[in-house]
């Protein structure tokens, strides 16, 4: 019998003052068996980031065809692409050449290595930015994974703060390309 999805709920209150975008968001998360608390956080973070009222999370893990968050417009053209993690460079082009914009998100501490191989062969990209996600401090993020969560993150610089009343974290994001 194949495992499920678990899935959270999260009430999301966005102060992103890089961008001058205040915002509420009630969002669904499917988290594939697969995936760690850490990265459904990442998730979290990455759509927090970019929030729109068209960004939507994808099936991720679940379709290889398909980024972990994306923009559409109307008509149903993907306008950005979100991949967290390590992709390799077949996967990024194949995404540059899909999407107006392709935003890669790595993290851990193999992000450094990978990316010194792969920027490279991507040095062509017009549409492609590269950031890296550094959590500071003793919070892990995975603390923070409930079923129901109400968080709020706030975004100035390039950091990110999120908290959910009992615990804050701090998550640099460090622009590579």
């Amino acid at each position: 019998m194949a495992l499920k999805a678990t899935i959270c709920k999260a009430e999301l209150n966005i102060a992103d003052m890089d961008r001058g975008y205040y915002a509420d968001h009630s969002l669904t998360l499917a988290q594939h068996p697969s995936e760690t608390d850490e990265r459904l956080m990442l998730r979290l973070l990455a759509y927090a980031l970019y929030a729109h009222e068209h960004l939507a999370f994808t099936k991720g893990l679940s379709d290889p065809d398909e980024p972990d968050v994306w923009q559409k417009d109307l008509t149903g053209a993907i306008e950005l692409w979100i991949d967290l993690g390590q992709p390799d460079e077949k996967r990024i082009l194949k995404a540059c050449g899909r999407s107006g914009q392709v935003v890669v998100l790595c993290y851990g501490n193999a992000a450094g290595p990978w990316w010194e191989g792969i920027a490279p062969k991507l040095e062509r990209t017009r549409n492609l930015s590269v950031r890296r996600f550094q959590t500071i401090g003793d919070t892990a993020l995975a603390a923070f994974v409930q079923r129901s969560m109400s968080l709020q993150c706030t975004i100035q610089d390039g950091q990110l703060w999120l908290s959910d009343g009992s615990r804050s974290a701090q998550v640099d994001c460090l622009t590579l390309k």
